[in-house]
């Protein structure tokens, strides 16, 4: 059976090695992209003004003078000084561009498009591969898969018969004098061990976006009921009055509880609500509450799937919104990032291991000179004219 799962470890490894190391190298350079993003774009932050904010229709009416022609997707305000944000975003044809506003004048200080650049780029190797997304994410989603059993199979190759082997195993002796193969090979198990929990966190966390049939199931094991679609409430039709309804819930909304970011989505259709999303925590998304309103009579409208309020959210509705911050560590606020940053590093260096330990075991030893079919070409000797 040992011998069964090596080789299913091995040609695991050998098909799917570089796809991982790809995967988990994006994984790592996208990590910090919103601190890193904080630090060189200056225009999403604005002096703190001791006035009120333009309310929402104002900031609708600068921005799609901005872009005429694009469907305005929502006008979101941050707290501590950062700029509002019109957020322009349609998925066909596809567009997704980001109008920085001061918030306080209505100054227009950016456009950018959210599809170029250097973190889309990671984004889109991370997610598809680089590959057309109808291609890349079933892939993706299917590489992730073989992961999971890579790891697993990898486990029970490295467990051995008893509770003090495990202990001798689970050390890398750096001043042992034997080989770099051996050292290589310590390297691969223990980082494999070491990260095994985490790696499945990343796995499993990956599959949910990955596979629709496994969100569903894992949400019913979890003791989920509610529908996972994003489904909106139907609400009355109201052509002239959305701009009024955005400000007055607005207004509304930003006194009753605490925020650090409030998004207002304009109504999508003719009978689509004003859809709120309020967010208590910076960093993170788990902890939001949507919640949607009537344009006509500002009465909120009720929802039974997963994107309603935190409050009226199960332990497994909960889970499934955590998912997000769960994959990137975010949920543990920055430390929990930089953790996950480096177990990404030490999952991405596995597949380099496990090749140089193939290579150096299998592929050298089959052209060790005087072996058997080793020498395909002749030796200088070989070639040298003879007498």
């Amino acid at each position: 059976m040992k011998n069964t799962l090596k080789r299913i470890h091995r040609w695991l490894g050998l098909a799917t090695g570089l796809p991982v190391f790809v995967i988990a190298i994006t994984g790592c350079l996208y990590a910090f992209q919103a601190e890193i993003q904080d630090l060189t774009q200056p225009y999403r932050f604005v002096q703190t003004e001791d006035k009120s904010p333009l309310l929402p229709s104002k900031l609708r009416e600068i921005a799609l003078a901005q872009l005429p022609g694009k469907e305005l997707h929502s006008i979101k305000y941050h707290r501590h000084g950062r700029a509002a944000e019109a957020i322009f975003y349609h998925y066909e044809p596809t567009y997704y561009y980001i109008l920085y506003l001061n918030p306080y004048s209505g100054e227009v200080l950016q456009l950018r498009n959210m599809e170029k650049g250097f973190f889309p780029f990671i984004l889109r190797g991370h997610f598809y591969l680089w590959l057309p997304p109808a291609i890349g994410q079933p892939v993706v989603a299917s590489i992730t898969l073989l992961f999971i059993a890579l790891l697993l199979s990898g486990l029970a190759v490295w467990l051995p018969k008893n509770a003090r082997a495990i202990a001798q195993k689970m050390k890398f002796h750096w001043k042992d004098r034997s080989s770099w193969k051996r050292k290589n090979y310590d390297l691969h198990t223990l980082a494999g061990v070491y990260t095994l929990l985490i790696a499945l966190v990343f796995a499993l966390t990956g599959l949910v976006w990955g596979f629709s049939w496994f969100a569903d199931g894992l949400h019913k094991v979890l003791g989920g009921t509610k529908p996972l679609e994003y489904q909106e409430p139907v609400a009355s039709r109201c052509d002239r009055c959305a701009p009024q309804a955005m400000d007055a819930l607005y207004l509304r909304l930003i006194g009753e509880s605490p925020w650090s970011s409030i998004e207002v989505h304009p109504p999508a259709g003719p009978q689509s609500p004003v859809a709120i999303s309020i967010n208590s925590e910076a960093g993170t998304y788990w902890k939001t509450d949507y919640r949607y309103f009537d344009p006509q009579s500002l009465a909120e409208l009720p929802t039974d799937n997963l994107y309603g309020r935190l409050a009226d959210a199960g332990t497994a509705d909960k889970l499934l919104r955590m998912n997000y911050d769960l994959h990137t560590g975010a949920v543990w606020g920055l430390g929990g990032k930089i953790f996950m940053f480096l177990m990404s590093l030490l999952i991405a260096s596995l597949p380099v291991t496990g090749f140089a330990y193939w290579y150096g075991r299998r592929v050298k030893k089959a052209w060790r000179p005087g072996r058997a079919g080793a020498r395909l070409l002749p030796s200088l000797e070989d070639a040298a004219p003879r007498p």
